[in-house]
C-alpha cells in the first residue's frame, strides 16, 4: 500500500534530490523495498550525493549537500548556505511541474539515477514512491526532460548558494 505524504505543517517545504536512485545498476530486476533498505546501508550504495532545501514560501531556506567520495564514498563532505525569497518563489513555482508525473518504487523510470522528493503545500511527490492508480505508467519523452529539467535546476540553485 502506498504511502501517503501530508503536506508540512505551517507552509514549510521540503525539496530532496538524492543522485542515486537506490538500485543497483548492475540488474534490471526489481527491487523490493527490503532490498532498498539493505542497498542503501551497503557502503558501495551510497548515495553521492544529497540536496536539501528546507524553508517557507516567500522567505529565505536553508540548503544543504551532502557529497560521498572516496573509497567506497566513505569521506562525507558538506556544504550549507541560504537560498534568497526571491529564488524560493522560483524553485516552488518550478517543481509544480512534476505535479502528476508517473512514478515506480523498483526502476528508475526517467533515466538519470536522481530521486526527487517535493512536500510542498501544493505538490506531495516522489518518483521512487508508489502512487496508486499510476502502477504500469512510462514517463513521456517531456516528462523526462521535465524532470531533467526541474533536477538540473534544483542543483544548480543549491551548488550557487552552499559554501
Amino acid at each position: 500500500m502506498p504511502r501517503s505524504m501530508a503536506p508540512p505543517p505551517s507552509g514549510e517545504f521540503s525539496i530532496r534530490l538524492t543522485k542515486s536512485f537506490g538500485t543497483t545498476k548492475t540488474s534490471s530486476t526489481p527491487v523490493s523495498l527490503r532490498q532498498k533498505l539493505i542497498i542503501s546501508n551497503h557502503p558501495g550504495q551510497t548515495p553521492t550525493e544529497k540536496t536539501e532545501i528546507i524553508g517557507e514560501p516567500n522567505r529565505s531556506a536553508n540548503v544543504k549537500i551532502t557529497n560521498h567520495v572516496g573509497k567506497e564514498n566513505q569521506t562525507i563532505l558538506t556544504k550549507e548556505g541560504q537560498i534568497q525569497a526571491d529564488d524560493v518563489n522560483t524553485l516552488l513555482d518550478l517543481v509544480k511541474q512534476l505535479a502528476g508525473f508517473p512514478s515506480n518504487p523498483n526502476e528508475d523510470i526517467y533515466g538519470f539515477d536522481t530521486r526527487i522528493v517535493l512536500s510542498t503545500f501544493e505538490v506531495q511527490w516522489d518518483n521512487g514512491e508508489e502512487i496508486e492508480g499510476d502502477e504500469g505508467k512510462n514517463p513521456t519523452e517531456e516528462n523526462k526532460q521535465t524532470f531533467k529539467d526541474v533536477s538540473d535546476s534544483i542543483q544548480s540553485l543549491a551548488r550557487q548558494t552552499a559554501r
